[in-house]
């Protein structure tokens, strides 16, 4: 299967302002792409390309004054077959975890952890360790949030998630994520493109996703509280220890969002 991707984006500027950007696809997944995503601007203004701390490719720029167009198209080969489940992946001790993953248990800026613990503790202290305690994880914040793109609110924390019961991709995200870590399970934030393939209309309007990773059985794991179910087609751009870290624009200077495009088809 091949699935094109990509997004466009309008910004009104009223002055020169430099951006860094987080959209192309994930650098694991370059070998599957068929097009590769390379960003346009119109205007045209140069862009520096490179590596943040976690490894995501990133861009940046210095939109002019006025509206700049940023846009990108490509095309991924994926297997086509739904996400694969390990039900008897085990969760490892904290002396056994690679260095790399610690950080993944920490608290971060959306993932209040110190809030959480004794709540996590007492939903999901009786369930086995492993797989089936993340399940567990994605179960409860599945039933617990109300999804409501009119509600997504920038500055909500994974707590607040848990006591206003509603958000969009990133607070079911940001809350699992925040509850796998206080049960000493890394969990890293996810952001990438995630169509409607194989899933029956009515389809809502096309936006970048947001998901995790658990590591189990000596490999990190892909979870989405928010479906809860083995999708297919999802592309990766960006993983981080939160949204903060896999911003898909940062401004620095005021400016306006005028348009706000995002497509993934089946080709």
């Amino acid at each position: 299967m091949e699935i094109r991707v990509g997004y466009e984006i309008l910004y009104d500027c009223p002055q020169p302002t430099p951006m860094m950007l987080m959209l192309n696809v994930h650098y694991t997944r370059a070998g599957d792409m068929t097009v590769p995503d390379l960003m346009k601007t119109d205007p045209e203004v140069p862009i520096v390309a490179y590596r943040d701390g976690f490894g995501n490719w990133c861009s940046r720029l210095v939109a002019p004054q006025g509206r700049i167009r940023i846009a990108s198209a490509g095309v991924v080969k994926d297997s086509g077959l739904p996400e694969v489940t390990v039900p008897g992946a085990r969760q490892h001790s904290i002396v056994e975890l690679p260095e790399d993953s610690l950080v993944f248990l920490l608290g971060s800026r959306y993932c209040d952890t110190d809030r959480l613990s004794e709540i996590a503790w007492g939903l999901f202290g009786h369930l086995p360790a492993g797989w089936s305690l993340v399940q567990g994880i994605c179960d409860f914040v599945h039933n617990h949030i109300r999804f409501d793109y009119a509600q997504a609110r920038p500055t909500r924390t994974a707590s607040e998630a848990f006591n206003e019961r509603v958000g969009v991709c990133r607070d079911f995200a940001h809350l699992a994520v925040a509850f796998c870590r206080c049960m000493n399970v890394p969990a890293r934030y996810c952001t990438g493109y995630l169509g409607d393939i194989g899933m029956p209309p009515p389809y809502g309007p096309m936006d970048f996703a947001g998901w995790f990773e658990a590591y189990l059985g000596g490999k990190w794991h892909t979870f989405d509280p928010r479906n809860n179910m083995p999708r297919i087609g999802r592309i990766l751009i960006a993983r981080g220890r939160d949204a903060t870290d896999v911003a898909i624009t940062t401004t620095f200077g005021p400016n306006t969002l005028a348009s706000f495009k995002v497509f993934v088809d089946q080709v």
